[in-house]
């Protein structure tokens, strides 16, 4: 079961640019019943496998704007850190309705996002401001450690709306800055325990596969539709985790004593 969803989410992944970990951790579980700390771990190192493989392409074609790049880095590396140490100290019941209603609102909103054109303004007149982006990226790393979505959505906003990055140069900037979250996050996440290696073994093995096709089909077929299905699909599943993060904070705030 887990190799073809890994291989449905590589391929869509690699097809219409929707974020590995805003797919990955609210799959997992919903429909494969995992925990919240190892499915955002897992999630993350999934994500980082998938975007390794189509890394090269973006830097071959020279779509990288390294400058830019080390400004979203030196604020979302120690957002991505904080986030994941954050938590594995939040899986508690007592907590992890907070989790879900947080990765439900984020999902939406990441989903949203797709239903927008990425265009430019029309003047084509955008003010370099790409200094600012270490500010945007702690918030959007925090977010990224502690749920494993965002970095897609929300890093491709900031770059459209920051910098005269051209369209493929925003894809391949937040590609990257993405990837350098999800090694670091999904290192955090190893090292405090919160993954589930068989898990990972098995959606790498579809996800491969998945993404070297969704690759080369990229390329020889329109997206839009496929993007439009997928962000639809993340709207029900980022509602499916707020209520259900809603009925979990209800039952914890029943149990808690009221005085008389």
């Amino acid at each position: 079961m887990e190799i073809l969803v890994g291989f449905v989410i590589a391929l869509a992944i690699a097809m219409s640019g929707v974020g590995a970990g805003t797919v990955t951790a609210p799959t997992l579980i919903l429909f494969l019943g995992m925990p919240l700390g190892p499915a955002v771990g897992t999630a993350l190192v999934f994500g980082f496998v998938v975007k390794i493989i189509a890394a090269p392409v973006y830097w071959y074609r020279k779509q990288v704007n390294f400058r830019t790049l080390g400004w979203l880095v030196l604020g979302g590396l120690p957002g991505v850190v904080v986030g994941s140490l954050l938590l594995s100290r939040a899986v508690t019941d007592k907590y992890q309705g907070l989790v879900f209603l947080i990765l439900g609102i984020t999902i939406v909103i990441a989903a949203g996002r797709s239903f927008f054109p990425k265009s430019r303004r029309a003047d084509g007149q955008i003010k370099d401001r790409s200094r600012w982006l270490a500010v945007i990226a702690a918030p959007i790393g925090l977010e990224v450690g502690f749920s494993s979505a965002g970095a897609g959505a929300l890093g491709t906003t900031a770059l459209m709306n920051m910098t005269p990055l051209t369209a493929a140069e925003v894809v391949g900037t937040d590609l990257f800055f993405g990837l350098v979250l999800s090694f670091v996050g999904g290192g955090v996440h190893l090292m405090t325990g919160q993954f589930n290696s068989a898990v990972i073994l098995r959606l790498v093995i579809g996800g491969v596969i998945g993404a070297v096709l969704g690759a080369n089909l990229a390329t020889r077929m329109p997206s839009h539709w496929l993007r439009y299905a997928l962000a639809t699909w993340l709207v029900y599943l980022g509602g499916e985790l707020f209520f259900k993060g809603y009925n979990i904070m209800g039952k914890v705030l029943a149990a808690v004593p009221h005085p008389h």
